[in-house]
């Protein structure tokens, strides 16, 4: 059985005050769990990221809300001019995460939804988005959205 669709939800730029909910989201997968520190409070350096982003005008990151004011999803979208392709800019959808009770729902692809029309609207020629090999379900979810493998990823990771 499906679980019923979620009520509208609103999208809105993350505040400060969003950064729990969007660690915890982070971390609640097998990634997750190993990269993040869920302690209360939290490490100050979730905060410094968050104000370093904020100041940053070609990085929004985005919320999905409930009427209730519940933060239920997120992403990251970053927009980068660029030499490639004559000049064009492109944009890097990042962190695109719902809640484990509120997935299957509609709401990743509300926020995908708009990160792709915040794109067009700021006139990118490409969006790209990467997720890890082992998440197959969410190769499916993008590919449902449209898009198509066309890269070979790899990380250098410090720290």
């Amino acid at each position: 059985m499906n679980p019923e669709p979620v009520s509208p939800i609103n999208i809105r730029p993350a505040r400060r005050d969003d950064v729990p909910a969007i660690v915890a989201m982070l971390a609640d997968d097998h990634l997750g769990k190993a990269r993040e520190r869920i302690e209360d409070p939290l490490p100050a350096s979730y905060y410094t990221a968050f104000d370093a982003m904020a100041r940053t005008p070609q990085l929004q990151m985005m919320v999905a809300e409930d009427e209730n004011s519940r933060v239920l999803g997120c992403l990251q979208l970053a927009v980068l001019p660029g030499l490639s392709s004559q000049g064009a800019s492109r944009a890097i959808i990042e962190d695109v995460r719902v809640a484990s009770d509120c997935r299957g729902r509609g709401i990743g692809e509300q926020l995908v939804r708009w990160a792709i029309g915040e794109a067009l609207a700021q006139r990118c020629k490409l969006v790209e988005l990467f997720t890890h090999q082992s998440r197959k379900d969410a190769q499916r979810f993008y590919q449902r959205l449209g898009f198509q493998p066309s890269h070979v990823g790899m990380t250098m990771r410090f720290g």
